[in-house]
């Protein structure tokens, strides 16, 4: 007969029933796990995530975990072997969520038998022990190493930190006396004790308390042992001892061990002979470098693809940043356009999963939004993707450690990336073109990937595309895709029409073919006159690691982050209404300036009749994570304080403002007409404008030739004077005011525009806006 006890083992009564309040409500950051099984289904496993995601956030990035613990305090009595294996899968399940053990304690020596005498029969009752001193309270290091190239404690530990330094250097000028000298003795008297070995036999209750610490961004390494491995059974016995052949082999490679204390040297020597034995000499080799010589691992990292020295945002890779920086500041977006044809969703596909297509289509169907776009192989809307680097290169892709079946989500990515390319996918089809001119004009790229099908010709499509970019000023990149089975003549053919099209005058560009690494290098900081060239493919993979290497070190074209201090804009580019439990919620990208979510009120506008709704932004998400501030070069959505008449009025192209701003009907703008087919272009001119996220008919209700223009061009040529007034003919530069048909819009000077009325016309940029319409 067992009595089991009553109160925790090692908490007074008082600290019990706090405890006990804080499991009940599921509130806090302790968590109690009597047993972890080493046989996880994968919906286990995913529930063991979201539950230690969620202790993370309540204790605002570390929580603790008491194994062998039961629901209502009460010691589980169970034995050392159990617990480890408990405490290595939580911990694996920790690296998976971007965490690391800081604190790994085993206690034993908690529990006390003793045998009471009946008439009949002896009974063996557990009781607490009453002698404190005799419990064993052993640190053991983590299981997985924690490789972290900076700091990661909370900024609490750091104003202690600081404190206790400024009190040590203040204190420091005084003498110790005599009694603190012998306390020193004493202390160090106590330090120069043997080491206490835990019991390893069954029988040997034991509990472990693990504190875990979630480090947000690239700081650490990727675990160096799949989740997925757990749900197939494998042990923790298995990663320590390495008695079993096969799954063991395997985690012994992966896993570099810590042994812990307990761990007798005969089976330390035992199991190192027979891992080498079993394992290829090279790589066993390579491990113990690893291990014993930290300046091996230092060699691997320098021989890995670097950043260029010249961009001064990855020159801090000691210096822990944020998740909101390394949105904002080192994420660079790149539009991928091209023809129908091109491949542009399975290259994204392919590179965001890490998984090579299989020829018809697989890659794509993991990044495409509708049903009617992967029936037909068509991209309709426009979706970004983000593409995750470490700081040596490597990718952050692939699946989901623990969801095999599904993608990494994108505040996964966001955290354990050093630097980000935001990858646009576009449509391609020439009935979608309004869509990818509005994606191209709200995008905000600092690239442009021009996939070119290498088994045909460029279409007038990939001119149209070339063109767009160039209005722009957005430098480009040329893929050649599907070059697995392409005849060689047909991709002579098609490099030799594009090159000719680089070159025409409108785009001025000289093609680049990059071949290797060395070239790659070459064309990173020239991209303003190169126009580098690639050839790739999704099924053989084929020139992936050179396109992937040349996404990494792009320098970061627009720097945002210098929009700080001005008035903050966030350009609305899509809007969901009634969002069960939140309401309104609009995302956008953040143009200019920060703002902190809760009590500041915000601007949303314009409406149909030009005001503007004041409300309260609630919270506020980027990537996927929650956040209480925003600021300039972020993609970010917005909850919104909202009744339901408001909501009805809310729709794309809106913008978020703090200060009261204004809306006009009508702007000024200096305007360049592009060369190409015939266009005709005078006064009462109806053209479809596209201004950053606004787009709207507009007509042209004045016109004067301006030859000292803000875009500092030759004097203007093309343009004649008739009974009608001037008219405007490809080539002519023009100061024109422009008034939209339908609704008023929110814009300023100095933003880029483009119309077109089926096919682009002209580029310009807004000068200014009359008094009377503002």
């Amino acid at each position: 007969e067992i009595n089991y006890l009553p109160h925790f083992p090692s908490l007074s009564t008082q600290q019990t029933v706090s405890t006990r309040h804080i499991h009940i409500t599921q509130d806090g950051s302790a968590e109690y796990k009597r047993q972890v099984h080493k046989q996880l289904s994968t919906t286990r496993l995913r529930t063991l995530s979201t539950q230690m995601s969620y202790r993370l956030d309540e204790g605002n990035g570390r929580c603790t975990y008491h194994i062998g613990v039961e629901d209502d305090g009460c010691h589980s009595l169970l034995d050392y072997p159990s617990i480890s294996e408990s405490a290595w899968i939580l911990e694996s399940i920790a690296r998976s969520l971007n965490s690391i053990v800081l604190e790994r304690k085993m206690i034993q020596n908690e529990i006390l038998v003793r045998v009471e005498e009946g008439d009949e029969e002896h009974k063996e009752v557990l009781t607490l022990t009453e002698d404190q001193a005799g419990v064993i309270v052993v640190e053991e290091p983590p299981v997985l190493d924690n490789h972290i190239h900076g700091s990661y404690h909370n900024a609490e530990d750091e104003d202690n930190e600081d404190e206790e330094k400024k009190l040590g250097s203040e204190a420091g000028d005084d003498e110790t006396t005599p009694e603190e000298e012998e306390k020193k003795e004493e202390k160090d008297g106590k330090d120069e004790k043997p080491k206490v070995k835990l019991c390893t036999e069954e029988g040997s209750y034991t509990r472990c308390e693990l504190t875990i610490q979630r480090v947000e961004t690239h700081l650490l390494d990727p675990s160096p042992l799949s989740l997925s491995s757990l749900s197939r059974g494998s042990s923790f016995a298995e990663g320590v001892d390495g008695t079993t052949i096969g799954t063991t082999t395997v985690l012994t490679r992966k896993l570099s061990l810590k042994n812990p204390n307990n761990v007798e040297e005969d089976t330390e020597s035992a199991s190192s002979t027979s891992s080498k034995e079993e394992e290829d000499p090279a790589v066993d080799a390579t491990e113990h470098g690893k291990e014993d010589h930290p300046a091996a691992t230092t060699t691997v990292v320098d021989n890995a693809p670097s950043p260029k020295k010249e961009d001064p945002t990855v020159s801090t890779q000691e210096q822990p940043v944020s998740v909101q920086e390394t949105l904002s500041s080192r994420n660079i977006r790149v539009a991928v356009v091209g023809n129908v044809d091109a491949g542009k969703s399975t290259l994204i596909g392919t590179l965001t999963t890490s998984f090579l297509d299989d020829g018809r289509g697989s890659s794509r169907t993991a990044i495409m939004k509708h049903r009617h776009e992967i029936e037909s192989g068509r991209t309709s809307t426009s979706s970004s993707h983000l593409l995750g680097f470490r700081d040596t290169g490597e990718t952050i892709a692939g699946r989901d450690k623990i969801r095999s079946n599904k993608m990494k989500s994108e505040d996964e990515i966001a955290r354990a990336s050093f630097r980000i390319v935001t990858l646009m996918d576009l449509a391609g089809h020439e009935k979608y073109l309004k869509t990818t001119i509005h994606g191209v004009s709200s995008g905000m790229a600092d690239y442009g990937l021009i996939l070119v099908n290498s088994r045909h010709p460029p279409t007038h499509m990939t001119q149209h595309h070339l063109n767009l970019c160039c209005s722009y000023g957005i430098p480009v990149i040329v893929v050649f895709t599907k070059v697995d089975g392409c005849p060689d003549h047909a991709l002579a053919t098609s490099k030799k029409e594009l090159a000719k099209l680089l070159k025409s005058p409108d785009i001025g560009r000289r093609p680049f073919a990059v071949k290797n690494e060395a070239d790659v290098d070459t064309c990173v900081g020239k991209l303003q006159v190169l126009a580098p060239m690639l050839d790739i493919s999704c099924v053989t993979g084929e020139g992936l690691p050179l396109l992937r290497k040349l996404l990494f070190g792009l320098p970061k074209r627009r720097r945002h982050e210098k929009k700080v201090n001005r008035p903050f804009e966030l350009l609305i580019e899509d809007v969901f209404n009634n969002v069960p439990g939140v309401g309104s919620v609009v995302s956008g990208f953040v143009n200019a300036g920060e703002l902190t979510v809760g009590t500041t009120q915000v601007y949303v506008g314009p409406t149909d009749d030009g005001t503007f709704l004041k409300t309260v932004a609630k919270s506020a998400h980027i990537a996927r994570i929650n956040t209480t501030r925003i600021t300039a070069g972020q993609s970010a959505t917005l909850a919104f304080s909202l009744n339901k008449e408001m909501r009805k009025k809310l729709r794309r192209g809106m913008v978020v403002v703090k200060d009261n701003p204004t809306s006009t009907r009508q702007f000024d703008a200096e305007i360049c007409v592009l060369k190409g087919e015939g266009t005709t272009i005078r006064e009462s001119y109806q053209a479809y404008v596209h201004i950053l996220n606004v787009r709207q008919t507009a007509f042209a209700r004045n016109i004067e030739i301006v030859n000292n223009n803000a875009l500092g061009l030759p004097p203007s040529h093309g343009a004649k004077h008739d009974s009608e007034g001037i008219v405007l003919r490809p080539g002519s530069r023009a100061k024109v005011r422009f008034e939209f048909a339908k609704r008023p819009e929110y814009l300023r000077p100095g933003m880029r525009m483009l119309f077109r009325d089926g096919r682009v016309r002209g580029v310009g940029i807004v000068t200014g806006i009359p008094t009377a319409a503002a």
